[in-house]
């Protein structure tokens, strides 16, 4: 069977080397991996999303691998951005980041992104934080101004090894504003001195809060050791935030080391990075309000995790109109082999659909291994969805001719019968189901409802695109039918093209008209 296939080598693009390299953890069969999580001052954007997604699909592919994996994803409760939101708001850093965690917390479940092992937040590791300081101090890597602490670049020759900078290049800030008391304008804040109206942490240094960077690091080592095997987040964390962590890390303890750097790229609107602070960015509930939560996961991971990827509403409604057929023929296929399952226990499945089954999961098993090639995996589907499609047709028509016969009685009733007997059929679609399902599965993108439930979301959000409520959308269908009763073929016409524009396919069959969701078709003026 397909499933005793043995994986081939995983192998993972290396940020610190510029190389795919095969992924070996330091222990065997257990993975420590963090990735650098929210500022919880707003509603979380796609962007987000597509760090989250990215390694969630990660997450699960070292799972199924047989991992047992300690994933860490922090909160940075404590920030410039969250101190402000909260002080404009009239309410306190605690109560703003902790109701924007749990939003985040719900966007992520809508995304079916699986619970991260911990997820820790920054003044929940004040401790560690000044523990950590305190060595680099040490260490010699460190000063203190003013109730200030800042990291030394100049005594660090490593600086800048994973981003490939030169010193001379150096942007001075991150988060902060250019600071002339420092011996080095890249010199980057461990421990801030406390202001007026913020909050602060008693330290050796006097009271203040933690530098931006520390924070990963101190979490990092608390929760995975000083070296652990997979560190990711975006490519914008490249420099300055992973370059800091890394300097700061191997400062304080030299056996510090990332196994394997991993970032992902970004989110581009009309080819500009979409960030909170350009103001040209779009929430995550703002596109599930209009498009399944499925439907964003498959777009965003439409796109290989390294690559950025540029969004559109088509781009969307191509993802959406993709996972209505995943799902529609799924669901078709559970319909019919809730009636037939039985009929086909007593055979094998047949030999085209196996082999079959088996390409597909060697092809797989072969994309995901090779640095998570999704775009591959997610067109790969099309083959098993088109086998399960024909089954299901070649089985229907199959089961109207044999009840013909039967009516009929014919005797040549056995020259007559086609290659296929029905049972075939079942077993081919319970073999294709199977598959199609487990690797959807391990992708994340089975929907946690029944597919009943789930074609029912996708049919009332393409309404909402549409601006139509089903009364609308009936209403017009009659006029469709009044129109081709009374040969009015043009207005019939005219009637099913302006809806195939607004993204609402009619098909006639015996029963009647129905309806599903589509691509939007672009109107010839456009």
């Amino acid at each position: 069977m397909a499933e005793s296939k043995k994986p081939p080598q995983l192998e993972l693009f290396n940020s610190m080397t510029k190389n795919k390299e095969p992924f070996q953890p330091r222990v065997e069969g257990k993975v420590g991996m963090y990735v650098c999580g929210v500022t919880p001052y707003d509603f979380s954007h796609i962007g987000h999303a597509r760090a989250y997604v990215a390694f969630d699909v990660l997450y699960r592919y070292l799972k199924f691998l047989g991992y047992e994996v300690e994933y860490v994803r922090n909160f940075t409760d404590i920030d410039d951005k969250i101190i402000r939101r909260a002080n404009e708001a009239g309410e306190t850093v605690t109560s703003l980041s902790s109701q924007f965690i749990n939003e985040f917390l719900l966007d992520m479940a809508e995304l079916q992104c699986l619970p991260p092992t911990c997820e820790p937040r920054v003044t929940e590791h004040i401790e560690h934080i000044i523990e950590l300081i305190t060595k680099i101090m040490e260490n010699g890597k460190a000063y203190a101004m003013e109730g200030d602490v800042y990291f030394s670049v100049d005594s660090f020759p490593e600086y800048l090894r994973l981003s490939g900078r030169k010193l001379d290049h150096n942007l001075a800030g991150a988060r902060v504003a250019f600071d002339t008391r420092k011996r080095n304008p890249a010199d980057f804040a461990l421990w801030k001195a406390a202001k007026e109206g913020e909050p602060f942490w008693d330290s050796p240094w006097g009271r203040g809060r933690p530098g931006w960077h520390i924070e990963c690091s101190a979490m990092s080592a608390h929760y995975l050791g000083h070296a652990f095997d997979i560190h990711g987040g975006g490519k914008d964390l490249i420099f300055p935030h992973h370059e800091n962590e890394l300097a700061q890390s191997r400062a304080a303890y030299p056996e510090s080391e990332v196994k394997c750097w991993m970032h992902n790229g970004f989110v581009n609107k009309d080819d500009r990075k979409m960030a909170k602070s350009d103001k040209n960015f779009f929430t995550i509930r703002d596109i599930i309000a209009l498009y399944h939560p499925m439907a964003l996961r498959f777009f965003l991971m439409r796109t290989h995790y390294r690559s950025d990827v540029n969004h559109s509403d088509k781009a969307l409604e191509i993802a959406s109109d993709r996972v209505y057929y995943i799902y529609q023929t799924l669901y078709d296929c559970e319909e019919v082999l809730s009636i037939n399952r039985e009929e086909g226990i007593s055979v094998p499945v047949p030999v085209e659909e196996q082999n079959l089954v088996d390409r597909h999961h060697s092809a797989f098993l072969e994309y995901m291994s090779d640095d998570l090639r999704t775009t591959d995996v997610l067109d790969g589907f099309m083959d098993l969805l088109k086998a399960i499609n024909s089954n299901l047709n070649d089985l229907k028509k199959l089961q109207q001719k044999l009840e013909q016969q039967k009516k009929k009685q014919q005797q040549q009733k056995k020259q007559q019968q086609p290659q296929k007997r029905p049972e075939d059929h079942i077993q081919a679609l319970i073999a294709l189901e199977v598959e199609l399902k487990n690797k959807l599965s391990i992708l994340g993108l089975m929907p946690p409802s029944s597919l009943a439930e789930v074609l029912k979301q996708l049919k009332g959000q393409a309404l909402k695109r549409a601006k139509l409520t089903e009364e609308q959308l009936q209403e017009k269908i009659e006029q469709r039918n009044a129109a081709r009763k009374n040969k009015q073929f043009e207005v019939s016409d005219g009637i099913r093209k302006n809806l195939a524009t607004l993204g609402i396919a009619l098909m006639d069959e015996p029963s009647g008209t129905v309806w599903r969701p589509c691509e939007p078709e672009r109107s010839e003026e456009s």
